[in-house]
């Protein structure tokens, strides 16, 4: 792990050898840049230079003293941060889950830094009023904004990324869930229901960069028809791009397809 400095933060984060464009990588909730481990370690990161950061309160990155910072536009600031600290230019970013909300908020912050945008697991919302009709009902949703986890806690949370009966084993998740400081997840709820948060919705209706959306159709967290209701007029493809026989983690349950979505994506990009 390598560390940077982001307004007063430290961030650690992950790199791989590639050369070609830089491609910006942001976890989900309670997550860490292992989940990206085999992007950054297989013909991907020794493709492309790869830059995977743990959020504050998250794997490497320490605990934030001022809680107020657990929310997605103080995850937004850290990642435009962090691509400046880099001198990050003409990047994709990809975010997962929580991770996606993060990237579209960050993308008015980074300007012409960011060429593309790939999120997955993320249904845009405007505001709270969203949720509702965002996220499919789950007996788990609520692990993710709860605080002190027990260790059966983090397994039900982290089985819900997967499709029922999915035999991609669930320690690394758990052990991720329980790494994260439980105050990043009950800042998050903090923040969401004072509302402050952007509205992703309206970004992603003016965004002048392509946006891909990717979702897999066993996703137990997330509503493909909010997804599909939304205007996004700089789509990839036209279309959100579907994974069969996969749930909330298509990176880590299908990641040969998922990478190969990805290159083709960045391939597809305008040059610049």
């Amino acid at each position: 792990m390598d560390t940077v400095t982001v307004d007063g933060k430290v961030i650690a984060y992950r790199q791989s050898a590639g050369e070609q464009r830089t491609v910006v990588l942001v976890h989900g909730n309670s997550a860490s840049s292992r989940t990206w481990q085999a992007l950054l370690d297989g013909p991907f990161g020794r493709r492309f230079h790869c830059l995977a950061l743990d959020l504050p309160g998250h794997g490497d990155s320490p605990r934030l003293s001022d809680k107020s910072g657990y929310s997605v536009p103080g995850y937004a600031a850290t990642v435009a941060g962090f691509a400046a600290a880099l001198d990050v230019r003409d990047a994709v970013l990809v975010g997962w889950s929580l991770g996606g909300h993060i990237v579209l908020e960050a993308a008015p912050l980074l300007g012409e830094v960011a060429s593309g945008l790939m999120i997955f697991g993320t249904p845009p919302i405007s505001s709270g009023a969203d949720l509702e009709s965002a996220f499919l009902p789950h007996p788990a949703t609520a692990n993710g904004f709860t605080g002190n986890l027990s260790a059966m806690q983090a397994r039900d949370y982290a089985a819900a990324f997967l499709p029922p009966g999915s035999s991609l084993p669930l320690a690394p998740f758990v052990t991720d869930i329980l790494r994260t400081d439980g105050a990043a997840r009950t800042g998050l709820a903090t923040s969401l229901a004072e509302g402050r948060a952007a509205d992703e919705v309206a970004i992603a209706a003016t965004l002048r960069q392509p946006l891909a959306v990717v979702h897999g159709r066993a996703d137990q967290l997330v509503s493909l028809a909010h997804i599909q209701s939304l205007s996004m007029p700089t789509l990839w493809r036209g279309t959100v791009q579907l994974l069969d026989n996969t749930g909330h983690a298509p990176h880590e349950e299908r990641p040969e397809e998922f990478r190969g979505l990805l290159e083709e994506f960045i391939a597809e990009l305008p040059s610049r």
